[in-house]
């Protein structure tokens, strides 16, 4: 049973969330895609602040009921955070599998932080930087050495503003550009989103249509899998929410509650719409990594404990009584000193800027999940006579499904190390851009889209740690990963940190994990005392190891140590 505040927080949230839909972005009148992200909500009037953990404030806030009802003071408690959107088109488009076969999806793409998402990361932006709105004289495409000759011209972006400045992140509003950019702009997995317990984040889903299947009146949604404290109305389950139409907008809301890695995918006719590539993965930084460096979480302060949302009562190893909430996600560790520290290799690696903070996969208060790279890895399985027929206009065989590519992050190996140049990589299949290590596709309109931007490549300097942050939606298969000469050390699952009531990790060190579709797992890659060289990360069943008929490949990628 919920908590009673719980409730009162939810029914809360949603009027926070319809004030702050009333702050759209500048668009004309009667037109069906509204793109909302607010500059300010009630929790977040500063919007854009993102300022250091330093536990719960009290606040007030008036809300006028649209009714006609008299106005009231609502108290709430504030924990910081920032407001934070993202923008996603629904449609279709192609991939590339790693023996050279282009296959059809259903699939959402980006129509926000699209440069950040060829670049391998999440594309969720503050509200700054999403309402600068997206302006560039040039399409966003694959074009490199391979593309076509006709891929240049056609990359000319005809709703390009010279007045404005050049944005390449910011949100596509523009009707004009939403289709033009939308259209067969589909990405395996669909676009990587990331954001920290207390943002507020907003996911603005528009629904361009399927050019390749003309006769599909395909709605769409976003179901956030295992997501906690949800809204039926933000679910995604149409039978009790929203389903987007062709020519249509919705913007789904959330108040971050818990750290831990999710996914989402479309909730419409699942077992199609999931085979057909409308999955990815969304996960949530903890608190713990906005805590000032020398400050703890749980020492001193008990900033944790004061929040009634995340607190823990009567659980650690000074309990003196049953916990209020067995179900509480963190509960209080048996050692709880650790303060926030710079991370050792902070300025060491140029990917860790200087005086860089730890980071930590959940608010462990002990230290005992810090890390320094975040490893998304979303894996799937295709079956490619079901996609083939996707693209016709015969029903599907769902009895007959059978998956025959292997994916993580959306490519087979050798394609997940996708790293031009890099020894061992890569197949023939693909010229992946050289900067960004996105891999493209030419569509059946000759432009070539990155329609798997995600490598799964993962590189340490010897000593640093690594958050395998595993999903996977896969429709038919379990799925084994296994990790030779480097230990795994699992810390969470389905976004819930192993630990007991009395506080003791229960944390288990092993050499494979095995998760089955709507399972999330983290396990930390550590390369302590590991010998510089190149180690796999795989699976065992051979059956998976191999691009269709072809053996060596599939579900593996690399590992790579250096001194």
């Amino acid at each position: 049973m919920r908590k009673p505040h719980q409730v009162y927080l939810s029914l809360l949230l949603i009027c926070f969330a319809t004030i702050a839909a009333s702050a759209q972005n500048p668009q004309p009148d009667g037109q069906s895609f509204r793109v909302q992200c607010p500059t300010a909500t009630p929790l977040h009037p500063a919007g854009t602040v993102e300022t250091p953990y330093k536990g719960p404030v009290s606040n007030t806030v008036t809300i006028t009921p649209q009714n006609g009802a008299p106005s009231f003071a609502l108290p709430y408690v504030s924990n910081g955070g920032a407001v934070k959107c993202q923008e996603i088109s629904g449609g279709d488009g192609y991939m590339t599998e790693a023996d050279g076969n282009q296959t059809f999806m259903f699939a959402f793409g980006p129509l926000s932080g699209m440069n950040m998402i060829k670049n391998g990361q999440a594309g969720t932006l503050l509200n700054t930087d999403f309402n600068n709105f997206y302006n560039s004289p040039t399409l966003p495409n694959g074009c490199n050495s391979d593309a076509p000759s006709t891929c240049g011209p056609m990359s000319t972006d005809p709703t390009y503003k010279p007045a404005k400045p050049v944005s390449l992140d910011g949100a596509v509003v523009d009707p004009a550009a939403i289709m033009t950019i939308g259209v067969m702009n589909g990405n395996l997995p669909m676009p990587l989103a990331a954001f920290d317990e207390d943002d507020e984040f907003f996911l603005t889903l528009t629904n361009v249509g399927m050019i390749m299947r003309p006769d599909l009146f395909e709605q769409h949604t976003v179901h956030f899998h295992g997501y906690p404290n949800a809204s039926s109305y933000y679910d995604g389950v149409p039978d009790a929410s929203i389903a987007v139409n062709i020519g249509g907008s919705f913007t789904y809301y959330y108040m971050a509650p818990d750290a831990g890695t999710y996914f989402y995918h479309c909730h419409i006719t699942p077992p199609e719409h999931l085979q057909m590539g409308m999955v990815g993965q969304l996960y949530v930084r903890p608190r713990q990594n906005r805590v000032a460096v020398g400050n703890g979480l749980y020492p001193a302060l008990q900033l944790q404990q004061l929040d009634l949302r995340t607190a823990c009562p009567n659980t650690g190893p000074n309990a003196t009584g049953p916990s209020t909430d067995i179900l509480c996600s963190t509960p209080l560790p048996a050692l709880n000193s650790v303060t926030q520290q710079v991370d050792p290799f902070a300025g060491v690696d140029s990917r860790i800027p200087a005086g860089a903070p730890l980071k930590y996969a959940y608010n462990d208060g002990d230290g005992s999940t810090a890390y320094e790279f975040d490893v998304p890895l979303q894996i799937h399985g295709f079956d490619p006579n079901f996609h083939f027929v996707g693209m016709t206009f015969n029903p599907e065989g769902f009895s007959d499904m059978k998956d025959k590519y292997f994916l993580l992050n959306g490519r087979s190996y050798p394609d997940t190390v996708g790293v031009p140049g890099y020894a061992g990589c890569c197949s023939s299949s693909f010229n992946p851009d050289p900067v960004s290590h996105a891999m493209g596709t030419e569509d059946s309109d000759g432009r070539t889209r990155f329609s798997q931007p995600l490598t799964s490549l993962i590189v340490l300097k010897q000593g640093e740690r690594a958050l395998l942050r595993i999903s996977d939606l896969d429709v038919q298969e379990y799925q084994t990963l296994a990790s030779l000469g480097i230990p795994l050390k699992v810390v969470g699952f389905n976004a819930k940190i192993l630990r007991d009531q009395a506080g003791n990790n229960l944390y288990y060190t092993t050499n494979s994990i095995t998760v089955g579709g709507g399972e999330s797992l983290d396990a930390i890659l550590d390369s302590t005392g590991i010998p510089p060289g190149t180690y796999f990360l795989y699976t065992p069943n051979l059956d998976h190891l191999s691009n269709n008929a072809e053996n060596f490949g599939g579900l593996m990628t690399e590992v790579v140590v250096t001194p």
